[in-house]
């Protein structure tokens, strides 16, 4: 789990050593401790399930954060971060690396004058979770380190040729539609392991599992959304064999990560409950034009 630091980002200077002014205490001590409350929530979840904390990875949803929030989040050690749309992913992205630059080369040039600098630790990674159009799948690749929502050939196949032209290789997990919505996207179930399998083939981009999301509903029926996508994973996971990578299964935001966690989740992305209630919810909607 990381470690939650104070926020004595400057010493309780604002603006010093050009970083961004901090949360005030109040509204760090708010964050922090909603944050600790999802990662014990987490904990209790992954222990119920027989699993420990650290099987779990939390992806926190910055939709609605504040940027004071999110580079807050960074301090207190987080290092997953997700967002909606390809424009605010591709800013946020830009700003939080800076910022984490900034820190760094502060640390390693003025240590020993500022240890009050928040102890950044390795790299911020982020996730695309929301709906991924092929227009805009150029710039979803050049700053997600893995993609949710592929839930089709066509878009598998952009970012294979993305991927191509850059050399390298793109991660990411075939979103299904286990709720059945019609206004829901994902590949619908019977036609997803046809997907996973002729993604696979392709050489630069990498199917790491699934994911999924749940209708709104009693818990039960979330349960069983859940628990069907878990046995869609296991049974692609078994059949691609041993050493395989496909090994991720993304499931569960504010409302029910505790429950696709005990169905078999390792990664959920969770917005109001770390950031507060007052924005949108976590739910990955579309990218418009």
């Amino acid at each position: 789990m990381p470690t939650v630091e104070s926020n004595a980002l400057l010493g309780g200077a604002a603006g010093v050593d050009g970083l961004p002014d901090p949360l005030t205490p109040e509204a760090f001590d708010a964050l922090r401790e909603r944050y600790r409350s999802v990662r014990e929530r987490i904990a209790a979840a992954a222990s119920r399930a027989g699993r420990g904390a650290d099987s779990v990875i939390l992806i926190a949803v910055t939709k609605s954060a504040a940027p004071e929030d999110i580079r807050a989040l960074v301090d207190m050690g987080h290092q997953d971060f997700g967002e909606n749309r390809v424009q605010q992913l591709a800013q946020r992205a830009s700003m939080i690396g800076e910022y984490v630059d900034r820190v760094r080369v502060l640390r390693e040039t003025r240590a020993a004058h500022a240890p009050h600098l928040p102890a950044v630790a390795g790299p911020v990674r982020w996730h695309m979770i929301g709906h991924l159009q092929r227009n805009k799948a150029r710039k979803a690749a050049e700053v997600s380190r893995l993609v949710h929502t592929v839930d089709s050939l066509r878009l598998a196949e952009e970012l294979q040729q993305i991927a191509l032209k850059r050399d390298e290789t793109i991660e990411v997990l075939v979103q299904v539609n286990c709720s059945g919505e019609a206004q829901k996207y994902g590949c619908p179930i019977a036609a997803t392991p046809s997907l996973v399998e002729q993604v696979s083939t392709m050489l630069n981009v990498k199917v790491r599992g699934l994911m999924t999301m749940a209708a709104e509903g009693d818990p039960e029926s979330t349960r069983q959304t859940f628990r069907r996508c878990f046995e869609m994973f296991d049974e692609l996971r078994t059949s691609a064999g041993p050493g395989s990578r496909f090994d991720l299964l993304s499931m569960g935001m504010s409302g029910d990560f505790e429950i696709a966690i005990e169905e078999g989740a390792n990664l959920v992305r969770v917005g109001s409950a770390i950031f507060g209630a007052s924005g949108s919810p976590d739910e990955p909607e579309v990218d418009a034009d």
